[in-house]
């Protein structure tokens, strides 16, 4: 995808998406932020094919890997959130985008020429107990534009709420 200078175009917000809880949410907020804003909404989600090392792999998964669409799972996976998100009432237009490559890359390219990046604090990576996931904290540091982390486990207010009112719930 090509760079889109936000100056004077309609504002841009990329949201990561993997099926977690709090993409799902952060999705949801960032449909909020768009309604205020009038910016354009651009759900993405990233897909890989799985690594497997060593010699004694489990031959089983040597036959799931060749006769996997992963690219198709993970287009799934991004339109069931996306039909979830924006069930019950009027939201904007969701563009959706299903990349290959390292999450954090995608995201992060995806992150040029954008006015937000929003993503969940943790999704399903292997470090599911830290706060902030290690997608989060690679974009955080390397993204082209502004991060918003939403976790997923907080947001209780109702689904008119600004994001300026959903910021300032306290945290548990």
């Amino acid at each position: 995808m090509s760079e889109q200078p936000s100056s004077g175009n309609k504002p841009r917000i990329v949201v990561g998406v993997d099926g977690s809880a709090s993409s799902e949410q952060a999705l949801r907020w960032a449909l909020r932020q768009a309604k205020l804003t009038g910016a354009g909404i651009e759900a993405v989600t990233a897909w890989h094919f799985p690594f497997i090392s060593g010699g004694y792999t489990w031959p089983p998964t040597g036959l799931m890997v060749s006769t996997t669409d992963f690219r198709k799972m993970a287009g799934r996976v991004l339109a069931d959130t996306v039909s979830r998100a924006t069930s019950g009432g009027v939201s904007p237009p969701v563009t959706q985008e299903v990349l290959e490559g390292d999450a954090a890359a995608v995201l992060i390219r995806e992150s040029a020429g954008a006015d937000l990046l929003v993503i969940g604090s943790r999704g399903h990576g292997g470090l599911a107990e830290a706060m902030l996931g290690s997608v989060g904290q690679h974009c955080v540091h390397h993204a082209a534009c502004p991060v918003v982390i939403v976790r997923g486990d907080v947001v209780t207010a109702s689904p008119t709420a600004s994001p300026t009112a959903l910021a300032q719930q306290p945290v548990p």
